[in-house]
């Protein structure tokens, strides 16, 4: 799995890290998603799928 996420997309809502704290994070000057791991282990895939599927930018993109 590789996460890639759309930083122009990304309107800083924070869904992302609490579904899956140890991938993402956010900048604190703006929120801005920051990927922390861009090729997780295998027992987090199901908390980055969640990820992605509550982003509600839709900046969040995962190539299997």
């Amino acid at each position: 799995m590789k996460v890639v996420i759309d930083e122009e997309k990304c309107v800083a809502a924070g869904q992302c890290v609490a579904a899956a704290a140890d991938v993402f994070d956010q900048r604190e000057e703006d929120g801005v998603v920051v990927l922390l791991n861009e090729n997780p282990p295998t027992e987090l895939a199901d908390d980055v799928r969640n990820a992605a599927a509550v982003c509600p930018a839709l900046a969040i993109h995962i190539k299997e």
